[in-house]
């Protein structure tokens, strides 16, 4: 009978193993009828330890190792991962898509960091994994996180770590746990050592910029920007070069090109016409020189070229020789403004009067300058005029005179959206009401015979009377967006526009005959053209300019698409009107010549004038064409026809 006993306790019956790992020992009992009653071996109860061969306390390690491994040992609930994957890898091949809506790119950017959040959710409650895995998993890969961004350099410490960063780190650990989900030991340590290896590599980066499409301009950590190889040719830089033009012979009372995008801020050059034939007659480089860091154009006035750049610590406005090149003077205050977008340096263009040179910083900084020598007349604070701090993207309102007075954007609280201070000595003339979020400048107007100032802003468009400030008429178009584009007046009509998914809308203005108030009324919005901050020209019954990235053509009195091709990314256009050429800079620093024409885009000729990220606006003045971007500054000769 113990025999008996012993074969049904080695038989591989788990729930009896179960159940006699809860007992030390085992009674046995043996039948008492067959045996002599005064026997000791059949006939008695006795407690009999188990045999060392059929011990269940020996056996139940293997039952138990099956037990633990029913909970840590399954393979992880992949498929949710994988959605959550591909999610992620499909927002940020939405970031190459040329046009997209606001929500769209917002998405794009924000997404694949957010489906951080989506994945511990998967990780915690519907991946299957153990409850230790689980703790040690989320500790991990915060942990992870957290000390990668810690060692970012400072300028991938904001947005590239959004955008960058934590969609590495996700992708990493959700691929690598989906390729090892079959794997127990393996897959969580592995995912941690992997994601650990490839959020390293943002380690070895610094951010420069982003491009208009918002692609990472990135440099190795250990390479010097361009800023700071400008700085240290700076440095090694003879002193200020003689103008070619003496300053007593010198006048800048007619300046062919006084202040952004021209006198009347449209972008439109009249009495040049360049020759068509490139292969022939391309334009020629006359010089060429290292700027640091800015966004600014050029004021050109007396053979001399204004504009404004960033040089470590400080911002400057520039004076150089238009003929050579050379620096005559420079003013540097102690300011830096820098986001990851547009990296460091001024936003706005200097405007040149006769006796004045008028610049503001992209903190701040307005300054009235002697435009021969650079000497300070007087200087304001945006900030503590307007009782704000920068906005996003840096002050960027390129001075405007008029009436005696300089007007600027400050996007103050109250009547301090708009401040006109005297140029003579700045105290401040009037102050206006406006939006508080603007990227563009006061531009002068005359609309049904009366002069004002135009004013674009996150709220829609201002005319305001010049000597008081007082509103003549406002269209409201309030967006949640930014407005970085000039309005454009064709007659009685003012074209104004938004990036992304708001567009371009046509607003009729119509005087009353009485005392009655003025009337804006709305004829088109169409979305066919969403310029961003790459300002649009006219011509003969057609606007051209930029949708998104894309080059393009609309109908003034439709809004009517006629064609789309130019993919110059997020350049900028110049007109030039007697000739009914568009000249184009693109944001890869090309120029193009096309033909004004709504048929379709006739590209003439293409050249390469730049390196590197090209956003700032070119000057035509005479023969000469000027062109800049945050690197580099040069001048070409233009055959003229």
């Amino acid at each position: 009978m113990v025999r008996y006993f012993e074969r049904r306790f080695s038989t591989p019956n788990y729930g009896n193993f179960a159940k006699a790992s809860r007992r030390r020992t085992n009674t046995v009992r043996t039948p008492s009828n067959t045996a002599d009653p005064n026997s000791t071996d059949m006939s008695t109860e006795q407690p009999t330890s188990l045999d060392s061969s059929t011990s269940p306390e020996q056996e139940s390690p293997q039952t138990v190792e099956t037990e633990v491994a029913a909970d840590t040992g399954r393979k992880l609930r992949t498929w949710p991962a994988w959605i959550i994957a591909l999610l992620a890898v499909g927002l940020i091949a939405a970031r190459w898509y040329p046009t997209v809506s606001l929500n769209l790119m917002m998405a794009a950017f924000m997404g694949p960091a957010a489906a951080g959040g989506l994945m511990l959710l998967w990780w915690c409650f519907f991946s299957r994994a153990s409850v230790k895995e689980k703790i040690l998993g989320t500790i991990g890969f915060i942990a992870v996180v957290v000390i990668a961004v810690a060692l970012l350099d400072s300028s991938m410490q904001d947005m590239a770590t959004i955008v960058m960063v934590v969609p590495t780190a996700v992708l990493a650990f959700l691929l690598t746990l989906i390729f090892f989900a079959a794997q127990p030991k393996r897959r969580l340590p592995l995912a941690l050592v992997v994601t650990a290896l490839l959020v390293s590599y943002w380690e070895t980066q610094k951010l420069e910029g982003l491009t208009g499409r918002f692609e990472a301009e990135l440099l190795w950590r250990w390479e010097p920007t361009a800023e700071e190889r400008y700085l240290a040719e700076l440095a090694k830089r003879d002193d200020a070069a003689e103008p070619s033009v003496a300053a007593e012979s010198i006048s800048f009372a007619s300046a062919p090109w006084p202040a952004f995008r021209g006198a009347e801020r449209d972008g439109i050059l009249h009495g040049v016409r360049v020759s068509e034939n490139w292969k022939e007659t391309p334009p020629v480089e006359v010089w060429r020189q290292k700027i640091g860091p800015g966004w600014s154009s050029f004021a050109i006035g007396g053979g001399r070229l204004f504009t404004q750049e960033q040089r470590g610590d400080n911002e400057a406005v520039i004076c150089l020789d238009a003929e050579t090149g050379k620096q005559i003077w420079d003013v540097t205050y102690p300011s830096r403004f820098w986001e990851a977008i547009g990296g460091a340096g001024p936003r706005a263009t200097p405007t040149l009067t006769e006796n004045a040179l008028f610049s503001l910083g992209a903190d701040g900084i307005l300054l009235c300058l002697d435009p021969l020598d650079g000497r300070e007349i007087w200087r304001r604070d945006l900030k503590d005029d307007a009782k704000r701090s920068a906005p996003q993207w840096g002050f960027s309102s390129s001075p405007l005179i008029a009436d005696g007075n300089v007007i600027v954007h400050a996007g103050g609280e109250g009547d301090l959206g708009v401040i006109a201070y005297q140029t003579t000595d700045g105290k401040i003339a009037w102050s206006a009401p406006s939006g508080d979020h603007s990227y563009s400048s006061p531009q002068l107007a005359t609309i049904e015979g009366t002069a004002g100032v135009l004013m674009m802003t996150n709220t829609g468009l201002d005319f305001l009377d010049p000597a008081n400030g007082e509103v003549i008429w406002q269209h409201a178009w309030p967006v949640e967006n930014y407005r970085a584009l000039q309005p454009l007046v064709v007659g009685n009509s003012v074209y104004i526009a938004t990036a992304l998914q708001d567009g371009t809308r046509k607003v009729n203005v119509t005087k009353p005959t009485d005392d009655g108030p003025w009337e804006t009324s709305e004829e088109w919005t169409t979305m066919q053209m969403k310029p961003d901050f790459n300002d649009f020209v006219f011509y003969e019954g057609n606007v051209y300019g930029f949708d998104g990235s894309v080059f393009a053509c609309i109908d003034a009195e439709t809004g009517d698409r006629q064609w789309k091709r130019g993919r110059y990314g997020n350049g900028q256009v110049l007109l030039l009107a007697d000739a009914g050429q568009l000249l184009i800079t693109t944001e890869k620093g090309e120029i193009v010549l096309a033909k004004a024409s709504p048929d379709k885009l006739v590209e003439i000729a293409k050249l390469p004038v730049l390196d590197g990220k090209t956003w700032n606006h070119p000057v035509v003045v005479g023969d000469r064409l000027f062109v800049r971007n945050a690197k580099e500054i040069a001048c070409y000769s233009l055959t003229l026809q």
